[in-house]
């Protein structure tokens, strides 16, 4: 079934761009605005989604039934058995007490909470990016710091802030093969294109991160440790990006800035420990 797409069926970008939106205004108008539960929000936007097409973009009622097929199964398959998995094995680190003895290991690490968002939010919770994706970072490795004595709201704007570096290769590489997917063009070369551009942002994100939460000067006591971990983790996600695959680079990228930085804290410590008062 041959169907060519107008992206401009109003005659006016801003209306048709308002227009394609809907779906996602009424999917985040219903769960932020009117505390709909999650799974009516879903069905809503994707009914919404589906209405649009055919009413608004003309397209044929019997090809708008196999996309949203495809869609459904896409996300069943490959989103959310990922999520699953990983949810299953935290319950699993939970339930044998294995994720407390994580905990009181990166404790024994540093007592000094700057590292320790270093290690916990970016190192740790990028490699539960490229395991997990799709939030998963904020609820594990966020329970991690509460665990560690963050306040919980502090806790989940710190991995938020620091899961903007890995999210692109999340769930084991599934934005770059859906962008790969949509756009026809080879995966490898999308691979090592977003990889030649996102290093820099995980350079950046450490010393961010760490400034959120402390003042200038004392982001500047731990900087060492800051450059430790954002150019062996961008170092990393260069490398893994353009020379071997899509699947790995977050999770690659999160053990080799842990690893680096744990050697490294081995031999160098900020001249304060620095604690909630």
């Amino acid at each position: 079934m041959h169907w060519t797409q107008v992206y401009d069926p109003f005659g006016h970008w801003w209306l048709s761009t308002l227009v394609a939106a809907l779906p996602i205004i009424v999917l985040f108008g219903l769960l932020a605005g009117l505390k709909v539960k999650p799974h009516w929000c879903a069905i809503a936007g994707a009914s919404t989604a589906v209405l649009v097409a055919i009413i608004f973009f003309k397209m044929p009622l019997a090809l708008a039934a196999m996309s949203f097929g495809y869609g459904v199964a896409f996300g069943l398959l490959k989103i959310a058995w990922i999520v699953l998995a990983a949810v299953y094995l935290y319950d699993i680190s939970v339930e044998t007490g294995q994720f407390e003895i994580m905990k009181e290991s990166v404790a024994g690490i540093t007592a000094d909470r700057r590292l320790l968002v270093l290690l916990v939010d970016f190192c740790f919770g990028a490699f539960i990016e490229g395991a997990a994706g799709f939030g998963a970072p904020v609820a594990i490795a966020g329970a991690f710091m509460i665990g560690l004595g963050f306040r919980p709201f502090h806790a989940a704007a710190l991995n938020l802030i620091a899961n903007t570096a890995p999210v692109a290769w999340g769930a084991i590489g599934t934005p770059v093969h859906t962008l790969a997917a949509v756009t026809a063009l080879p995966e490898s070369d999308l691979n090592a294109m977003i990889g030649r551009i996102l290093p820099f942002t995980a350079v950046i994100v450490p010393f961010w991160l760490v400034r959120s939460m402390v003042s200038w000067s004392e982001t500047f006591e731990v900087l060492p440790a800051i450059l430790v971990v954002g150019i062996s983790f961008a170092v990393t996600q260069f490398l893994w990006s353009n020379y071997v695959d899509s699947n790995l680079v977050d999770i690659m990228g999160g053990v080799v800035s842990m690893v680096a930085t744990v050697a490294f804290l081995k031999f160098w410590k900020p001249k304060r420990i620095w604690r909630f008062d």
